[in-house]
This record gives C-alpha cells, sequence and structure tokens, in this order.
C-alpha cells in the first residue's frame, strides 16, 4: 500500500469515526431533547422517564455501553503500546486514533447516562473523564509533533541530525547551494539562479524539494527534545487521572449493583 493510499485510507477512517460520534450524539439529543430540559422534578412526569432516566431501559444501557467502550479504548492502546506480541499490528498512530474515537465516543454515551445532572461521586467522576478526555487530544497533538521513523519508532537527535547533515551534502555537492543561502534568500531567486546555471527543471525541482526538506528537519530538530519533554510531562498527570477515573467507575458500579441496578439483567 503505498503512501498516499494509506493517508487515504486513514482519511477515510478518521471520517467514519467523525460520523459515528456526531450520529450518536445528535440521535440522543433528538431523541430525548424535551426530557434532558426539564428540571429534576418535572422529568418524573416526562413520558420517557423510564427509559431516560440514570437507571431507566436507555439511560443506564448508555452508561453500561460508554464505559465499556472506554475501558476497551484503554486496554487495546496500552497493549499496542507495552506488549511486545501485539507491536507489529499497525501503526501506533492509528491505534492512537482508534483509543481516542471509542474513549470519544463512550463519553457522549456516559454524559446522556448522567442525563446532565450531576451530583456527589457521579460529579467528580464525570468531571475527571472529561479532563482524561481532553488531556488525550492534547497528548494527540504533542505526539504527532514528535518526528517518527517510518516504522512509528520516535527518531533520535542523532538521526535527524545525520538526515539534515546528508541533505545538505547533497544541496552543496550537487546544487551548489550552501545552507546558510536557504535562510537568507528567497527560494523563487535558487530557482532563477539554478536554470540560468543550466540545471533541468527536474533537477531545479529536486532541489527546491532538498531545500524544503531542510527546512523541515531544521524544525524537527528544534522541537523535538521540547515535544519530548512535554510529552513526559503529559505522561505524569494524564496516567494518575485515567487511574483515579476507573477508581471512581469502579466504586459506581460497586453502589450501582449493591443497590440492586442491574439494567436487563
Amino acid at each position: 500500500m503505498s503512501v498516499s493510499t494509506k493517508q487515504i485510507a486513514r482519511n477515510v477512517m478518521v471520517g467514519i469515526y467523525t460520523l459515528v460520534i456526531l450520529g450518536t450524539l445528535f440521535y440522543l439529543t433528538y431523541l430525548g431533547e424535551s426530557f434532558y430540559k426539564l428540571s429534576i422534578e418535572e422529568r418524573y412526569f416526562h413520558p420517557q422517564y423510564e427509559l431516560l432516566k440514570p437507571s431507566g431501559i436507555i439511560g443506564h444501557g448508555l452508561g453500561i455501553a460508554g464505559a465499556t467502550l472506554i475501558l476497551i479504548g484503554i486496554l487495546i492502546y496500552i497493549l499496542r503500546k507495552r506488549v511486545k506480541a501485539f507491536s507489529r499490528w499497525g501503526r501506533l498512530k492509528n491505534w492512537l486514533e482508534f483509543h481516542i474515537f471509542l474513549c470519544t465516543w463512550g463519553t457522549v454515551m456516559v454524559l446522556f447516562h448522567t442525563s446532565f445532572k450531576f451530583g456527589g461521586i457521579i460529579s467528580v467522576g464525570f468531571w475527571t473523564l472529561a479532563i482524561v478526555w481532553l488531556s488525550g487530544f492534547i497528548g494527540r497533538y504533542i505526539y504527532i509533533q514528535i518526528p517518527r521513523t517510518i516504522e512509528d519508532r520516535i527518531m533520535t537527535l542523532a538521526e535527524l541530525t545525520e538526515l539534515k547533515n546528508k541533505n545538505n551534502e547533497t544541496l552543496s555537492s550537487e546544487y551548489h547551494i550552501a545552507i546558510n543561502a536557504i535562510s537568507t534568500e528567497n527560494i523563487a531567486k535558487i530557482r532563477l539562479r539554478l536554470l540560468a546555471e543550466n540545471f533541468s527543471k527536474k533537477e531545479v525541482r529536486k532541489a527546491l524539494s532538498l531545500i524544503v526538506n531542510e527546512k523541515i528537519l531544521e524544525r524537527r530538530i528544534k522541537r523535538l527534545e521540547k515535544m519530548l519533554k512535554l510529552f513526559h510531562y503529559w505522561h505524569i498527570a494524564h496516567i494518575p487521572l485515567t487511574a483515579l477515573m476507573i477508581l471512581i467507575l469502579v466504586i459506581h458500579v460497586s453502589v450501582v449493583l449493591f443497590f440492586g441496578y442491574k439494567w436487563i439483567f
């Protein structure tokens, strides 16, 4: 599968993820908008009260489905990232996006499970979930800023520097372009100069491509250390919050079962 085909496939998957989440959001809003707008006291008299209340058939089911999606999303990403046997099962970046999809889809369901009324441990649990969900998007942004190889391994500073040196050597030896000229000279001027030196249009395009690559490598080198530090600090915050969220979920489920709420079972 070529790079362009992979990119198209990835874009299709992200589009499907987005449609599923938005479709769920719009459908649940359409289904219970009149119920969710009412105060707690007024909801008792709503015709869908027994279905949409947190312990109702739909409301309770949304809680179970949402929590299950979130836990699956967390588990499969941990397995892919930490267990060697799963290391060849696709790129980690794609698994990260699938992890975010499942956790976002689950969060939407949990939101409607609460029926937009929060109190006690439910309030703490939901806002912990919201913070974890938001931090997941922040982590994804930091993650994609870190330069990686085609095998999805984080590149070292030495590897990036080596690539930059090879790029510089090609520009210098084949096209007589000094590195300082890249930052001081306009690309259009460099193009005209190369054409004036009787380089073919194909060679000029290759040289300009190398110049663009040079600038990209320079930016990557500058941000590598910064992004690795940010990612480290993000992990310090994200992992304990996720553990707290799971702990609150376990407590919530235990309390629900203790009081005899077993959904359709």
